[in-house]
């Protein structure tokens, strides 16, 4: 089957999604990520002294890297504005994502879930845009689409409200939203490992938000519009394989 992730930023295919993503291509799927940002605007790019087009470039060139090392059946790195998603006609955004979708035929879509993860605006907006584009492309007949699901994290239960600031804190996801369990083999892991490696840049952030740890060896997934009770094992189980 043919998978396309679609995230925001650099690295956010890395955060996580690489063990699946590795899982997904050791068993003969064709898998493809699409990034609607270089990620120039991270602060990272004050350390380095350097512009937010320079950093764009930069991680771009990491970028490569991951694709080379996850072995990608296809990348493609748009151009948008890194922290600006927000400042954007989504109209735009959505017509992009709808474009490579239809230049894919992907069967499976994957993204973030309506609370991001991280609760980011970018991250907000690309669950958004892509769940819009995917119903439009199905309501339109795109019969090759098939699933979407979005990659997650259970929530913690810390409470939503932070004490100290005052912040509320999105909720991720409960255990009754979880469709698809996904357990990583060793090697899945060690892909995970090296695709995070290639970020030279983010070396410090990888470590600060132990986020090998937090992944340990099972990936979560919501999918829209669609209940397992038990989970799937599998992101692909259980839907039609694409006729061409």
């Amino acid at each position: 089957m043919r998978i396309l992730y679609i995230f925001p930023h650099p690295d956010d295919e890395s955060f996580g999604p690489a063990a699946g993503i590795h899982a997904q291509l050791q068993e003969g799927h064709e898998v493809f990520l699409l990034t609607l940002t270089k990620g120039g605007a991270t602060k990272q790019r004050f350390a380095l002294g350097v512009t937010v087009a320079e950093m764009g470039e930069i991680r771009y060139k990491e970028m490569l890297e991951v694709e080379k090392t996850l072995g990608l059946t296809g990348m493609t790195v748009l151009d948008f504005p890194d922290s600006g998603l927000k400042e954007l006609d989504p109209r735009i955004l959505e017509g992009a994502v709808a474009d490579q979708i239809e230049t894919i035929r992907p069967d499976i879509v994957i993204t973030y879930p309506v609370h991001g993860i991280s609760g980011f605006h970018d991250h907000l907006i690309t669950h958004a845009i892509v769940k819009r584009a995917y119903l439009d492309l199905k309501g339109k007949g795109a019969s090759y689409l098939k699933r979407l699901a979005f990659f997650t994290l259970l929530d913690s239960g810390e409470a939503s409200l932070h004490k100290e600031s005052g912040d509320f804190r999105l909720k991720r996801s409960d255990m009754e939203q979880i469709d698809c369990i996904l357990p990583l083999e060793t090697q899945n892991q060690d892909a995970l490992i090296k695709s995070l490696s290639c970020y030279n840049t983010y070396k410090k952030t990888i470590e600060d938000t132990k986020v090998i740890e937090k992944i340990g060896n099972q990936l979560y997934f919501e999918i829209f519009l669609e209940e397992f009770k038990p989970p799937l094992t599998d992101i692909t189980a259980q839907i039609k394989k694409q006729t061409m």
